[in-house]
């Protein structure tokens, strides 16, 4: 059978012109219509062949171009080979290396930052939007998570606000060992971190409010988010219960992504967010809004 006569079989069983179409530049491109292979384009002008997408780094790399800024060694400004600023020290050590070393830091921070449960959103004021009975499920939840890690816990710091404190107070009662200290903070309170790009329609806090919450939230990253201080000897722990928007931004910052994209990303009510800082500076994200211990009727976003 020719191989017109078999072309003209399968359109009849397809029943469709599409298939004749690219059965045809197919068979043109191997020379079958007697034209020179390549030449699929003089028989068939109102169509183009699509090629397969090549890669945006050169063949001899095969590496991509990165793009956006180096990363920043001393983003927390305790980098131990910047602090002396370029001063001349009064007094020098006999082992100067062995100074250098006693000022590094040799533990790592794991910072487990914990979205509030659900609250009642009709309250009018703070002390009024307090947990629903799903949120103290979901704060149980949470806890029951926490413990199960195994991990041994350091400290845990909560907003000040009616919801982040009623979730944080839940979760205390899971955690192993003796009490963990239970600290509050006005910095962690929920607020508009910095205009979000790109922006949205269904939020929009005037610049004032972005000006007073980012510097806030702001202080709250530099104070809590950092490499560990050279005289801690073991690795840390700490949960921080706050907002999903002080969240984001911590993530942001401390992932040296641009914090304007905060909003891009969204946390389930009672999900955990973990954060490693090495002793170097470098910063791990090990976890994102992790809400996966919590049954699906249990998830909310509120």
């Amino acid at each position: 059978m020719s191989y017109r006569k078999t072309l003209k079989l399968i359109c009849g069983f397809a029943g469709g012109s599409a298939v004749l179409v690219l059965a045809g530049v197919a068979a043109d491109s191997r020379g079958y219509f007697g034209e020179p292979r390549g030449s699929a384009t003089s028989r068939w002008p109102g169509f183009t062949v699509l090629q397969a997408a090549q890669p945006a780094w050169t063949p001899a790399s095969h590496t991509p171009t990165p793009t956006g800024h180096s990363w920043d060694s001393n983003w927390d400004k305790r980098d131990p080979s910047a602090l002396s600023n370029g001063k001349k020290k009064e007094a020098v050590t006999e082992d100067p290396s062995s100074e250098q070393d006693n000022g590094k830091p040799k533990a790592t921070r794991n910072i487990l930052l914990i979205r509030h449960s659900q609250y009642n959103l009709s309250g009018n004021s703070d002390k009024e939007r307090i947990l629903t009975p799903l949120g103290r499920e979901q704060a149980e939840l949470t806890g029951k998570r926490l413990a199960a890690l195994g991990l041994k816990y350091d400290v845990l710091i909560h907003s000040s606000m009616a919801r982040a404190t009623e979730t944080a107070h839940i979760i205390s009662k899971h955690l192993p060992g003796p009490g963990v200290e239970l600290l509050s903070c006005d910095l962690l309170r929920e607020g508009a971190p910095i205009e979000p790009v790109p922006p949205v329609t269904h939020w929009k806090p005037d610049a004032v409010q972005y000006h007073e919450d980012g510097a806030r939230i702001e202080a709250a990253f530099r104070r809590y988010i950092h490499r560990a201080d050279p005289k801690q000897k073991e690795d840390s722990y700490e949960i921080i219960v706050c907002h999903a928007n002080v969240i984001r931004y911590f993530v942001c910052r401390a992932l040296q992504f641009p914090p304007e994209g905060w909003l891009r990303m969204g946390l389930n009510n009672g999900s955990i967010t973990w954060l490693t800082i090495r002793p170097s500076g470098r910063v791990a994200l090990r976890t994102l809004g992790d809400a996966g211990f919590m049954p699906p009727d249990k998830l909310t976003r509120t």
